[in-house]
């Protein structure tokens, strides 16, 4: 019984719950997942998995033993590729997640670069707005935007973006340029909030080393930063957003900028992972190439 085996099973299971998705992962039949898991639970004496026809979830053992198991398998690629200098020897799949515009526009037109240069690598690239929880979620690492307050992930800073207020000409031209915060009486800010029932900070700005916030009249409130740019396209109100989203409508007409004397503190651009985790040399080289990508659209950390 092979059991590295059984837990490189076991994690894909974990990881993506489901026993078909697995196999076809990991080019096994079905069968073979699901006898390889039952035989690591005899081997360890424990259910592992909670099994419905819907989902596939792990018990309070089965948690605890991927979170080991992941670890172990990390060191043990590391091992396999200990003595190998060349770079193209980075082998395995690497799981990450970041925000869906950055993946959009900068990650996902370069990222055959990093590919071309890893050959053996394969890449699962989660997009979320959301924040996923790289331990229990199988993350590798995750690309986080804004204050990054857990202790349990170790963050790499790298840098800034800068925010910017805009809105379409269509919208303006309906309810005019706001000069000044006390014109945004008059105009609707596009709300967006992370879950739905959660309070809207407002309309944010900086003053004084300070920030504030200004409550607005607003008709739409989204959770989903492209649902946000939609609205905005569609002339639905104001939005305050990551000038790298926003710059191709800025250059090309379809948004205008206002108001840019009071904008929204720039937002932190961190790399995390959890703590005491080890960092396969695959998952380094990925942080490094990301970090570098990266760099000419972030201001200084």
């Amino acid at each position: 019984m092979n059991k590295l085996e059984l837990l490189r099973t076991f994690q894909r299971v974990t990881e993506l719950s489901s026993f078909t998705q697995a196999a076809d992962s990991l080019g096994l039949p079905r069968s073979t997942v699901s006898e390889q898991v039952r035989d690591l639970e005899r081997l360890v004496d424990a259910r592992l998995l909670h099994r419905t026809t819907r989902r596939v979830r792990p018990t309070q053992d089965g948690q605890m033993l991927y979170e080991r198991a992941r670890e172990l398998l990390a060191q043990m690629d590391e091992l396999e590729n200990l003595f190998r200098q060349d770079a193209h020897a980075l082998s395995g799949r690497l799981r990450v997640d970041m925000p869906t515009a950055i993946a959009r526009r900068l990650v996902a037109p370069h990222l055959d670069e990093f590919l071309a240069r890893h050959p053996a690598l394969e890449i699962e690239l989660g997009c979320s707005d959301r924040r996923v929880d790289p331990l229990r979620e199988g993350f590798d690492c995750v690309l986080r935007v804004g204050v990054n307050a857990d202790d349990s992930l170790v963050a790499r800073p790298l840098g800034h973006l800068s925010m910017v207020n805009c809105a379409s000409p269509a919208y303006l031209a309906t309810h005019g340029m706001p000069e000044q915060l006390d014109d945004l009486a008059g105009h609707s800010l596009i709300h967006y909030v992370t879950a739905f029932g959660a309070r809207s900070d407002g309309f944010e700005f900086q003053r004084d080393g300070k920030l504030h916030s200004l409550a607005m009249a607003g008709r739409v409130t989204v959770n989903n930063i492209d649902a946000y740019e939609g609205a905005c396209l569609g002339g639905l109100g104001i939005i305050q957003a990551p000038l790298v989203g926003m710059r191709v409508h800025l250059r090309e007409g379809r948004l205008l900028r206002l108001l840019d004397d009071w904008v929204a503190a720039p937002m932190p651009v961190n790399l995390v992972h959890p703590h005491g985790r080890h960092l396969p040399r695959r998952v380094r080289a990925f942080m490094n190439w990301l970090e570098q990508l990266l760099a000419e659209e972030l201001d200084a950390a």
